[in-house]
C-alpha cells in the first residue's frame, strides 16, 4: 500500500469509528462521556507516523484518534468504552484513561504533560535515543503545570515534542477570550524552540512533524509542534455554541480526509472506504458481543 494510500485509510479508521461512537452513544452502549477527533484526524496519523518502537506516546481526553494512530486495536478500545473486560484496560479507564504498550492517556486537564517531561528525562539519563510524544489542545495551556514542565525540560533538555492541537476553543469558550499572546510564544519563554503550522493536510503536518522529531531525537532537546487545526464535531456529545453555518464551513474548507482524497484513485478510495466499514463495523460487533468484567463484591 503506498504512503497516500496508507494515510487515507489511517484517517478514514479514525472517521468512521467516532461517528460509530457518536451514533451508537444514546443507545446506552458506552458508559461515561466521550471527546471525539472529528477533524483533527491528520494531526495524529502525520505525527506519530515517525515515531520509533521505543517512543511513548501521552495524550488527553481526546485521545481515540492518537490511540488508533498509534496502531492500538480497535476492537479493545470499543469494549473498554462498554466496559467490557476485553477493553484495553479492561473497561476501566472508559474514554479519557487508557494505557496499551507505550501509549498512556489523561483526562485531567494538562495532567500528561509533567508526567510525558519525566518520562523524557529517564529516557536522557538511560542514554536510549527514544522520545516522548505529548498532545494537548490549546485549552490545556491555561495550567500552570505545563509550564513548570517546560521550565524542567529546557534545563534538562528532556527529549519532548510537545504538540498543541490549536482548534481555538476550548469546550466553548473561544481562544480570543482566553489566552493573551501566542502558544508558540509561551514555549519560546522557556527556551524551546516551537515550529507553527495552520493546515489539516496530512503530508504538510507529517513533514513538520519529521522535521521536529528529528530535532528531537537527534539533538536531545525539546521542541514544540503547534497545529492550527478544527474540530467539527462538540467538544463532548452536544456541548457546541458555535454556529452551524461555522461549522459547515470547516466542513466545506478544512476535512483532513477530504483534502487528502485527491491524491487516490477513486476506485481506491471507494476499495479503502469499503473495507474500513468493514472493519469498523466488525470490531464493534465483537465488542459488544464481549463479556462484561466478573466483579465480585466481598464484605467491608
Amino acid at each position: 500500500m503506498s504512503d497516500a494510500a496508507a494515510r487515507y485509510r489511517a484517517m478514514l479508521r479514525i472517521r468512521r469509528f467516532e461517528e460509530t461512537i457518536l451514533d451508537k452513544f444514546p443507545t446506552g452502549v458506552f458508559h461515561g462521556t466521550t471527546h471525539t477527533y472529528i477533524g483533527q484526524e491528520a494531526n495524529a496519523v502525520g505525527i506519530l507516523d515517525h515515531i520509533r518502537e521505543g517512543d511513548s506516546v501521552f495524550s488527553n481526553h481526546r485521545c481515540h484518534g492518537h490511540f488508533l494512530a498509534y496502531g492500538g486495536d480497535m476492537r479493545g478500545l470499543f469494549a473498554e468504552l462498554m466496559g467490557k473486560a476485553t477493553g484495553i484496560c479492561g473497561g476501566r479507564g472508559g474514554s479519557q484513561h487508557i494505557h496499551w504498550r507505550r501509549f498512556y492517556s489523561n483526562g485531567v486537564l494538562g495532567s500528561a504533560i509533567p508526567v510525558a517531561t519525566g518520562m523524557g528525562l529517564a529516557g536522557r539519563l538511560r542514554g536510549d535515543d527514544d522520545i516522548v510524544v505529548v498532545f494537548m489542545g490549546d485549552g490545556a495551556m491555561g495550567e500552570g503545570v505545563i509550564y513548570e514542565a517546560l521550565n524542567m525540560a529546557a534545563l534538562w533538555r528532556a527529549p519532548v515534542l510537545y504538540v498543541v492541537e490549536n482548534n481555538r476553543i476550548a469546550q466553548t469558550t473561544p481562544i480570543a477570550l482566553a489566552m493573551a499572546g501566542t502558544i508558540p510564544g509561551r514555549f519560546e519563554g522557556f527556551g524551546v524552540p516551537a515550529l507553527a503550522i495552520a493546515s489539516s493536510d496530512v503530508d504538510e503536518i507529517s513533514l513538520a512533524a519529521s522535521k521536529a522529531i528529528a530535532e528531537v531525537r537527534d539533538g536531545g532537546t525539546p521542541q514544540a509542534l503547534v497545529i492550527d487545526t478544527n474540530r467539527f464535531a462538540p467538544h463532548s456529545k452536544g456541548d457546541d455554541t458555535r454556529s452551524q453555518e461555522a461549522i459547515e464551513a470547516l466542513w466545506a474548507t478544512s476535512c483532513p480526509i477530504e483534502i487528502h482524497a485527491s491524491r487516490l484513485d477513486p476506485n481506491q478510495r471507494e476499495e479503502l472506504a469499503a473495507e474500513v466499514a468493514e472493519e469498523v463495523s466488525q470490531a464493534f460487533a465483537a465488542a459488544l458481543a464481549d463479556p462484561e468484567p466478573d466483579v465480585e463484591v466481598g464484605a467491608a
